[in-house]
C-alpha cells in the first residue's frame, strides 16, 4: 500500500473492449486471460489503485459473457485491496458503466458513467497529504454543453478545458492530483484502425497544455501505449484488436507517484495472451510447408503473394493455422485508390480487352503476357457469340 515516503503506485490500464471480435472469432476467452494476467500483477505490486481509462465494453450494449467478466475481474480486483478507478469510453453507455455507483463506492470500487458538472475524485491517504484521483469520464462536447448549461462550447478541445478548469477549481492545497480520461489528445500520433473515431478531421484531439496542473494524467482511447506529453499516458489496449496492431507490443502501466508530485517511475508490464495476432506473407505452398511449429494457435492473416490461381486457401492455411483469420492477396489494392472514377456510360465505351487488362494489372502486379490477353480475347469472343444466339 502507499509506503510511508508518500509515494503512491497506480496500475494503468484502458481499453479493454471486452467483447470485441477478431473478424468473426470472439475474444472473450482471450479477454479473460489476459485480465487474469492482469490480478495476479495486482497481487504482485499490490497498488493503491487501479485506474481503468475507458472503453471498458467494445459496445454500447455489450453481451452477457461480457458483463460477468466485468464483474469478476473487478471483484478480485476490489479483493486485493486496491482501489478500482473506471470511467465510461466513447464505447461505453454511460449509464450501464454507472449503474450501482453508489453501491460500489463503499467496496472500493468508483464507476464514473455519465458526465456530470462535478466531477467525481477519490482521496487515497499518505503520510505526505492526500492524492486525489479525478474520475472524468469521455467528455462529448454535446454533452458538455448541456452539463454545463454552454452553447458556445465547440468541439472537444473547448469541451475538456471548461470540464478541467471545473476540476482545477476545487484543487486542495496539499494535494496531488491524478486525472482519469479517455481523450485523443492532440500529440497522441499512433493511432490504430480498431479505434472508433470521435468526429471526421481534427476537431477530436485535446491539447496537451489542457491537462496543465496534474500531476499524471492516466488517457485512454489510442490502443498504442505512447505519452503524447509530459505526465500525461495512454496505456494502450488489453489485446491487440486487429490485424494492423500485429507489430503493436501490448501492456499495462504501473506507475509510481512520489510525494513531490509527477510520476518518478512508469513501467510497461505486459500481460500474457492465450492467442497472438500474426501476419505472414509469402507463396501459400511456401508459408505452408514452412511454418514452423511453434505459435500454430495464433490469429494469423496471411499476405499471399501467388500470382496464379488458388483453389481454397482458407482451408490450406488453416490446416497449419486453425485461427486464420483471414488472406488477402499482397498485390491486392483497393481498385479505387488513385482511380478515375467511371460512370456506366464510360465503362460501356471502353474495350472490354482494356478493362480487364487494368484489372490484371492492378491485382497481379504486372501486364497481360500476349498469350493470356490472347486466351481472354477467344473466351471474351466466344462468350459474347453465345450471348448473341
Amino acid at each position: 500500500m502507499i509506503g510511508g515516503d508518500g509515494t503512491a503506485r497506480f496500475i494503468h490500464t484502458a481499453d479493454w473492449h471486452l467483447g470485441r471480435p477478431l473478424a468473426s472469432v470472439r475474444l472473450t476467452d482471450d479477454q479473460a486471460y489476459a485480465l487474469e494476467g492482469l490480478c495476479d500483477l495486482v497481487a504482485e505490486v499490490r497498488p493503491d489503485a487501479v485506474l481503468i481509462s475507458g472503453d471498458v465494453y467494445d459496445r454500447s450494449v455489450p453481451p452477457p459473457e461480457a458483463v460477468e467478466l466485468l464483474d469478476d475481474t473487478l471483484t478480485r480486483i476490489a479483493g486485493l485491496g486496491a482501489a478500482v478507478c473506471v470511467v465510461a469510453g466513447n464505447h461505453d453507455s454511460p449509464e450501464r458503466i454507472g449503474f450501482g455507483a453508489r453501491l460500489l463506492a463503499p467496496s472500493g470500487v468508483h464507476m464514473a458513467g455519465p458526465l456530470t458538472a462535478d466531477v467525481a475524485s477519490v482521496a487515497l491517504p499518505t503520510d505526505e497529504g492526500p492524492v486525489r484521483l479525478w474520475l472524468l469520464p469521455y467528455a462529448d462536447p454535446s454533452v458538455v454543453r448541456f452539463v454545463l448549461d454552454d452553447d458556445a462550447l465547440r468541439g472537444h478541445d473547448e469541451a475538456v478545458a471548461a470540464m478541467l478548469a471545473r476540476v482545477r477549481a476545487a484543487f486542495r492545497p496539499g494535494e496531488r492530483n491524478v486525472l482519469i480520461a479517455h481523450e485523443f489528445v492532440a500529440g497522441g500520433v499512433e493511432t490504430a484502425d480498431s479505434e472508433r473515431p470521435l468526429t471526421v478531421g481534427g476537431t477530436a484531439q485535446v491539447a496537451c497544455e489542457r491537462f496543465d496542473g496534474f500531476d499524471y494524467v492516466a488517457l485512454g482511447h489510442l490502443h498504442r501505449p505512447q505519452a503524447p506529453g509530459p505526465g500525461l499516458r495512454y496505456a494502450g489496449s488489453l489485446l491487440k484488436y486487429s490485424v494492423a496492431e500485429a507489430e503493436h507490443s501490448k501492456s499495462v502501466s504501473v506507475v509510481e507517484l512520489g510525494a513531490a508530485g509527477s510520476a518518478s517511475r512508469v513501467e510497461e508490464v505486459a500481460l500474457p495472451v492465450r492467442r497472438d495476432v500474426r501476419v505472414v506473407s509469402g507463396v501459400l505452398d511456401a508459408i505452408v510447408a514452412d511454418a514452423p511449429p511453434q505459435g500454430r494457435d495464433d490469429y494469423v492473416f496471411a499476405l499471399l503473394q501467388d500470382t496464379g490461381p488458388l483453389y481454397d486457401p482458407m482451408a490450406a492455411l488453416r490446416g497449419v493455422w486453425p485461427n486464420c483469420i483471414g488472406f488477402r492477396r499482397d498485390r491486392e489494392l483497393d481498385l479505387a485508390q488513385g482511380q478515375p472514377s467511371l460512370d456506366a456510360a464510360q465503362l460501356r465505351s471502353r474495350d472490354v480487352t482494356a478493362l480487364f487488362s487494368g484489372f490484371f494489372q492492378h491485382v497481379c502486379g504486372e501486364d497481360l503476357t500476349q498469350t493470356q490477353r490472347d486466351t481472354f480475347v477467344a473466351i471474351a469472343d466466344a462468350a459474347a457469340s453465345e450471348g448473341e444466339d
